[in-house]
């Protein structure tokens, strides 16, 4: 399949089956495309599994049958038991004193979330984030980022600059205790602290990328004067350099960081992806309207080059407008900005007829939380509660006994707040979510307050968003009566599960794994195929609901969508998501590498997104990748999973060497034992996880796609076209 979108993915779900990599283990992270996992259990052939072993996928390997005593005449077992009883020696000599910078090299992890992809591009928003809180200080007013063709990145603000003067606790320059010693910088608050408000907390920011960088060159521009200095994984190479500037450059401030992530510490190949960067840059010129960033990536090739600029002087309110390009507002995007008892709050926010689920972004000091926090919680409740006051006021609903739930007042809402705090209370160095108390009141009062005013004010915009919300609380009563009408009918065929599921012998659901594949032929191979004991299977008849343009009646009515539901165990839409009432925490789409196979994959995404947004978040969701060509060549037979790899097969045999290439492009083709061979054994299988990294670009491909906008998915195939190789082309 060709990928048609010109925006980065931040769900990364239409990849081609030939696109992967040989990783052995599936990585905790992913920052570009979704994650590959390869040979994801321990060891093990089909007939018998090792015991009580956990494998990088997330299940417990079990069925013994390995005795004791041959464990432990093996030798390496019994070096195994030296150790063992050499470890009891535990003293002060067993302590360790991590100093400087070692701890963040030692545990890479703590400090970015992952030596991956995801890790790498952390690394530029932590300098990115310090030269918007100069930005956001009244300080500067532009960043340039530029992507070298050497795979290093360059960040330059035109802020004040790092103060380079002597620091008396430290005894070397401000500069380099920055650099180098955790926890020091100027963020911590009060009177002291050279930022009234900021993203970062802890002073570690620019300590952890110089610790993770094979070389840095800092340069700073300050009262007439020009300071450089070199590091490498932490340590200074260089003294600290001056120069006054010249006449016509005197004026000039700022800090220029570059640095060259180290291969020592990334598990990936370094190589920064400009439509990620690009997708947070948007993000902040969104939240900063005051403030330009440039984005340059530069090639050896010329047309590779890309450059942009971004500068919104609308805010949020131009952010909203974005998100919701291809839908049909029911009122024009409003908002207010806010400052009490020291916070700030920005909000906007926009209600759409076609939209059946509802986007809220939060950010608090121009830093996404991803988990939400407090000041999201404020905006919910404040919304709810005046969307219900509201309607009893204007008597839209009579009955006292009714009330609209968060979930219908909110169905086809877009809302992005963003807050300014002081003293931020995150969770980590990562900071996902918000935790200051005051927040959710001090929101939850000015939303109140601004929505009432506003909706007062236009009655015919509270007739639409009140109309839309009770036909959402019809749709969920249609829906739940749906539900209980299947569960009635489950219940008299004895069983509440889908009759064309094959499950699996396991009760532990951390144990098991779910295949849904396309029609029965596919279903019966994978069905031979699998393994009994983990491994169910759930057959799908074409192509299910495409729920991006339907409503939770219309859902519920239909036979795919509730086998899912059912066979999964997913729950109500819009409960509380409870990782333990899944049947199976590894659910693993297996579709044709044709064009029909794709967009079956990318309706069951959608519906997981839409229905179920949590599967994301927790690492439920995987795409299985079947193989592309089968070689064989005599007796033997080799699985190609992309054309390089059918290539590089190809490379190996004699010019005048004699073999045969089969192109699958249906499971059905392949024989059962052909199915768990190379798609399904854990030992030797091809998997994807799909994980969400922005939700505001993920909420635009889904829209795009599967939306009702034909002239917005034209546009996006017209777009992509340049990118398309023909040779691809499955014609």
């Amino acid at each position: 399949m060709v990928l048609l979108k010109p925006r980065p993915f931040a769900i990364r779900f239409l990849i081609s089956a030939s696109l992967r990599s040989r990783c052995r283990s599936l990585s905790s992270s992913s920052s570009v495309f979704c994650n590959v996992s390869r040979s994801p259990l321990l060891s093990k052939n089909r007939a018998s599994l090792c015991t009580g072993g956990v494998g990088s996928s997330g299940f417990l390997v079990r069925n013994a049958a390995v005795s004791t005593r041959a464990f432990m005449s093996t030798p390496t077992a019994a070096e195994a038991v030296h150790e063992s009883s050499g470890s009891k020696a535990y003293g002060s000599e067993q302590i360790q004193v991590l100093e400087g910078l070692d701890p963040v090299r030692k545990r890479p992890g703590m400090y970015i979330g992952s030596t991956g992809l995801r890790g790498l591009h952390h690394l530029v928003y932590e300098i990115l984030d310090n030269g918007v809180d100069e930005a956001q200080a009244g300080f500067a007013s532009r960043i340039d980022v530029v992507l070298l063709a050497d795979n290093s990145v360059s960040i330059t603000d035109n802020g004040r600059g790092i103060p380079t003067d002597f620091h008396p606790a430290t005894k070397k320059s401000a500069l380099e205790t920055v650099l180098t010693v955790l926890h020091a910088g100027g963020k911590f608050g009060g009177a002291s602290s050279g930022y009234s408000v900021s993203g970062g907390l802890h002073g570690v920011g620019l300590s952890v990328v110089n610790a993770l960088s094979e070389a840095l060159e800092v340069t700073v521009w300050r009262d007439g004067m020009e300071y450089k200095q070199t590091y490498s994984r932490g340590k200074p190479v260089t003294s600290l350099s001056c120069h006054e500037l010249p006449a016509e450059r005197g004026a000039r401030q700022g800090t220029c960081i570059r640095f060259w992530p180290d291969k020592e510490v990334f598990t990936t190949s370094i190589e920064f992806d400009y439509k990620t960067i690009a997708s947070r840059v948007r993000e902040l010129a969104f939240l900063n309207p005051e403030l330009t960033i440039a984005l340059r990536k530069e090639d050896i090739d010329p047309e590779k080059a890309e450059h942009n600029e971004y500068c919104y002087a609308g805010g949020l309110i131009e952010y909203v407008k974005w998100l919701n390009t291809d839908k049909n507002p029911l009122h024009e995007t409003v908002g207010f900005r806010k400052q009490i008892d020291g916070i700030t709050i920005d909000i906007a926010l926009e209600w759409c007829s076609d939209g059946y689920s509802d986007t809220l972004l939060g950010y608090a000091n121009s830093i996404r939380t991803v988990d939400g926090g407090t000041h999201i919680e404020g905006v919910k409740a404040a919304i709810t509660k005046t969307l219900n006051n509201l309607a009893k006021t204007s008597k839209v609903i009579k009955e006292k006994d009714i009330s609209l739930s968060g979930e219908h007042v909110r169905e086809g809402l877009t809302c992005v707040v963003s807050v300014k705090v002081p003293n931020p209370e995150f969770e980590g160095q990562t900071k996902t979510r918000l935790g200051n108390p005051e927040v959710r009141k001090v929101v939850d009062q000015s939303v109140q307050e601004y929505l009432s005013e506003y909706l007062e004010l236009h009655p015919d915009v509270l007739d639409s968003i009140l109309s839309k919300s009770l036909n959402a609380l019809k749709a969920a009563l249609a829906a739940k009566r749906a539900r209980e009408l299947v569960r009635q009918k489950s219940v008299l065929k004895s069983s509440s599960l889908p009759g064309k599921l094959a499950d699996c012998s396991a009760t532990d659901p951390a144990e098991a794994e779910i295949f849904i594949v396309e029609g029965d032929s596919a279903g019966g191979s994978a069905k031979q195929g699998r393994d009994r004991r983990f491994q169910a299977i759930l057959p799908l008849r074409g192509k299910i609901l495409n729920i991006e343009r339907k409503d939770e009646a219309a859902m519920y009515k239909n036979q795919e969508i509730q086998n899912l539901i059912l066979g999964l165990g997913l729950g109500v839409k819009g409960e509380d998501f409870k990782k333990e009432a899944l049947r199976y925490h590894k659910i693993i789409i297996l579709t044709d590498a044709d064009v029909d196979g794709a967009h079956i994959r990318t309706l069951l995404l959608t519906f997981f997104y839409r229905y179920q947004k949590a599967l994301f978040d927790e690492g439920c969701i995987y795409v299985g990748v079947p193989p592309l060509y089968k070689v064989e060549r005599g007796k033997q037979a080799h699985y190609c999973y992309d054309k390089e790899e059918l290539e590089r097969i190809q490379s190996t045999f004699p010019s005048n060497a004699s073999y045969n290439i089969q192109r699958f492009k249906g499971l059905g083709e392949m024989m059962p034992l052909q199915l768990w061979e190379t798609t399904m054994d854990p030992e030797r299988r091809v998997l994807k996880r799909m994980v969400v990294e922005d939700a505001a670009e993920a909420n635009m491909v889904f829209s795009s796609l599967m939306g009702a906008s034909v002239d917005v998915r034209k546009q996006l195939i017209q777009d992509s076209a340049r990118k398309i190789k023909l040779d691809d082309l499955d014609i």
